[in-house]
């Protein structure tokens, strides 16, 4: 007796698994994503798998020119710096790769990875080349997809690659963490602020302050008068008055308070610190203009 063949089952496709089958294939991106984002609102999805659907689509059109670090806004070291004066350029930055330059000051020689530097840390030789532990550096031009990049970054292994313009000078620079972070958001380290820690923390005669925090939350602590019309934080408030994104180390008095940036990157402030003016040094000055310093 012969035994009857089941006939294959069918393997639904993942059109049908998110229960779109009647739909069709989308046509284009737009509709692919207006897919995405019904499936989302019927609980298919989470919130953050549509996020990162949303990331993966947008990095195969982004350019390197729209996320790269500005190259005014680089951390670079010297090739002819000495050995305390690179760590403490590399302490203050918090950056585990940094390019190194030549006495052109738009030539970049080299990559440095600090955990090479290491081994030299406590040495005093002075003989110490710099230029021994580099590694090469990648360029890449400014027009290219992000998508292209980050293969290229897995394939080669590097991390970071310098953007160069239309002319061969330095552009800026981008690195693997900027490309995921297009995908899967802001990715915190041990450098960036915890969110448990209070928004306005005194720290001997001075305060650290989360660049976030309201403006009106900061009058009600110090009895300050400043608007919320213009900006609703602190960080705000401080860059409206630099009138640019700032560095760290930036500073600008406003009113009786000092403010200071300690941290910020290519998006926003992340920390201030805050000094109490004298009530006299104050008045001497015209009650604070809220220029920098």
């Amino acid at each position: 007796m012969n035994e009857e063949r089941s006939e294959p089952s069918h393997k639904p496709s993942w059109l049908e698994r998110l229960g779109f089958a009647s739909t069709g294939e989308p046509k284009d991106r737009n509709e692919l994503l207006e897919l995405l984002r019904d499936a989302q609102q019927r609980e298919l999805l989470d919130a953050e798998a549509l996020t990162m659907m949303e990331g993966v689509m947008r990095v195969s059109k982004t350019q390197v020119r729209d996320v790269m670090i500005p190259r005014a806004q680089m951390v670079v070291l010297e090739h002819d710096w000495n050995l305390e004066r690179l760590i403490a350029t590399i302490v203050e930055s918090g950056h585990s790769r940094l390019p190194v330059i030549d006495e052109s000051r738009d030539n970049v020689i080299g990559i440095l990875i600090v955990k090479d530097l290491l081994a030299h840390a406590f040495d005093r030789r002075e003989d110490f080349d710099l230029q021994t532990l580099l590694r090469p550096a990648k360029f890449i031009p400014e027009s290219k997809r992000l998508n292209v990049l980050l293969k290229e970054f897995r394939g080669n292994r590097r991390h970071m690659a310098i953007v160069v313009d239309e002319y061969g000078g330095v552009a800026g620079l981008i690195t693997i963490e900027d490309v995921l972070e297009e995908i899967v958001g802001e990715i915190d380290d041990e450098h960036d602020i915890e969110d448990d820690i209070a928004n306005i923390r005194q720290q001997g005669e001075a305060f650290l302050i989360k660049a976030l925090t309201p403006i009106e939350e900061f009058n009600t602590r110090f009895a300050a008068t400043f608007s919320d019309e213009r900006a609703d934080t602190i960080g705000g408030l401080v860059m409206m008055a630099l009138g640019q994104l700032p560095k760290g180390g930036e500073s600008v008095t406003l009113d009786r308070f000092c403010f200071q940036v300690l941290r910020a990157d290519r998006r926003r402030i992340h920390l201030l610190e805050m000094m109490l003016r004298d009530d006299r040094e104050t008045a001497a000055d015209g009650h604070g203009n809220g220029s920098g310093d």
